[in-house]
């Protein structure tokens, strides 16, 4: 995929993974709409990478709530006239320890790493539908394939992301609209540095960024990585079922920094 003169939605902008992307997408003189939360992070991020080849705009969203979904993207349409590709970025983690788990929790983890993703298919489908082309990317995560203690609402919400895009994959291929899920194992970024556990493979955000777009650019329906790590959770998900239960349920060595 060439995505030179496209135009490419950011979501999760303003840091991790989705910075670095951000800092990457105008070596291809493609036109981008970044999104976040923060504006001010995100104007401070242009500043640092504005191109003479590419157009930048920022937006404000929180992607959990339909309206300002919607609102943003008739924006951007208005900016840009259409969108070519759209990566869905944004996110947040979390414990969800049961002594403290409320209804509140949930929504603030599942809100943004669900609705964040089916908001955007929401606003897009028409107009992907209508051109018979586009690119849809959606970033969840090698917690998708077991629960695991105190994650419980991070991984079920990267599940539900996972085999939404791959459904998604599916229905939409016979209109020529792409749909790629990106699978990151640990990767360093704000989000992360709160995790108190160790964290195996742990890769930069700058590093999984590359691998990302690369992925991206040579249409791959999925785009996991590091290997190793994409390796042992795929032994895991073959462990016997009393057998993961007994070692999940093991206290998580600390992280040694």
């Amino acid at each position: 995929m060439n995505l030179e003169h496209s135009v490419v939605l950011l979501t999760g902008a303003s840091s991790g993974i989705g910075h670095s992307l951000a800092k990457l997408l105008p070596k291809e003189n493609c036109s981008l709409a970044l999104i976040a939360r923060r504006k001010d992070l995100l104007d401070n991020l242009v500043n640092e990478i504005r191109q003479k080849n590419c157009s930048i705009k920022t937006y404000k969203c929180d992607v959990s709530v339909i309206e300002e979904v919607r609102e943003v993207y008739n924006q951007i349409k208005n900016d840009f006239g259409k969108v070519d590709v759209t990566i869905l970025n944004a996110g947040v983690s979390g414990r969800s320890e049961i002594a403290d788990f409320n209804s509140e929790l949930a929504q603030d983890i599942l809100g943004p790493n669900i609705l964040g993703i089916t908001n955007w298919v929401d606003v897009l489908l028409p107009d992907l539908l209508n051109r018979k082309n586009g690119t849809i990317v959606g970033v969840s995560s090698i917690a998708d394939l077991k629960g695991f203690p105190k994650s419980g609402l991070y991984n079920a919400s990267k599940a539900a992301a996972s085999i939404f895009l791959e459904s998604l994959r599916i229905e939409l291929k016979p209109y020529n609209i792409k749909v790629i899920t990106v699978r990151p194992g640990f990767v360093r970024t704000p989000m992360t540095d709160k995790n108190e556990f160790y964290m195996p493979l742990l890769m930069d955000a700058d590093k999984a960024a590359q691998i990302i777009l690369a992925g991206i650019k040579k249409e791959k329906k999925i785009i996991q990585f590091p290997l190793l790590m994409v390796i042992l959770a795929g032994l895991v998900r073959l462990l016997p079922k009393r057998l993961f239960e007994y070692l999940a349920g093991k206290q998580l060595p600390k992280r040694k920094d």
